[in-house]
């Protein structure tokens, strides 16, 4: 027997009330526990989404793009200071059609362009600059300067990004200032350390994620902040992106909350 539209109404104005209460009694449980300050997330599973109802893949990266400010918003509520978004990898710059790679690279512009017009995080770009198409690129810088003097939660979006090539470039980095100053390799064999590297990755100067989540169900890192994510709480989720729901990011902080961090002891 099949439901009828008010019936149906009926269940979803249900399931919601029931989902609100559940959300309601784990942010209760929340209250005073230690929370992550710095959460990263593999938005993963736009085009299974879409290919669901035989959807162009666009339509999935779009639906992705919108569940972001949900995300964010949920993320403030609890006082989450950091957060980074894995959007584009430099595998998909060379592996994704031309379609779908044009319309991807416009939904992060616009994603990056709503968030400087919000003006309620500072945009940092955590990703290879040089990789990036030039109008892409030009759009995130724009919004990383207006939003660089905010005193507000820090979101970096990781675009043109690959592990390897973040340690790398830190390499560079490093090897270009010390040049610059004049060092012998000797001397700069002598001053590397842990921390120097850190702080010529991408996200230099911010603190490590404390909980790297992932959804639609794949359990690896696919190279996602490989120096960063050494003392990471992973959490993976069986959600498609676009339907990741509050209880599901509630769930994974309160996982989070209960876990003993051993830091490697």
């Amino acid at each position: 027997m099949g439901f009828g539209a008010p019936a149906l109404a009926k269940l979803c104005i249900v399931r919601n009330l029931l989902y609100r209460i559940y959300e309601q009694r784990i942010e209760r449980h929340l209250v005073g526990a230690d929370l992550p300050q710095h959460i990263a997330v593999m938005l993963d599973g736009n085009r299974r989404w879409a290919g669901r109802s035989g959807a162009p893949a666009a339509k999935g990266h779009a639906a992705g793009a919108s569940k972001i400010f949900e995300f964010l918003d949920w993320c403030d509520e609890v006082g989450i200071r950091n957060v980074t978004l894995y959007l584009l990898s430099t595998d998909n710059l060379v592996k994704r059609s031309d379609d779908e790679l044009s319309e991807l690279l416009k939904i992060i512009g616009d994603v990056a362009g709503e968030m400087a017009n919000r003006q309620r995080w500072v945009v940092k770009l955590a990703g290879n600059r040089e990789v990036l198409p030039s109008e892409l690129r030009s759009t995130i810088e724009q919004v990383e300067n207006a939003t660089r003097t905010l005193d507000k939660p820090t979101v970096n979006l990781a675009v043109g990004y690959s592990g390897r090539t973040e340690i790398a470039d830190a390499v560079k980095s490093i090897l270009k200032q010390h040049l610059d100053r004049g060092e012998s390799i000797e001397q700069l064999a002598e001053a590397v350390s842990p921390e120097m590297i850190a702080e010529h990755l991408y996200t230099g100067g911010q603190a490590d994620p404390d909980l790297i989540i992932r959804t639609s169900g794949e359990q690896r890192l696919s190279g996602f902040l490989l120096w960063q994510s050494s003392n990471s709480e992973l959490y993976f989720e069986e959600a498609l992106w676009p339907d990741f729901r509050k209880v599901d990011f509630l769930r994974a902080v309160r996982a989070f909350a209960r876990r003993n961090r051993r830091f490697g002891a």
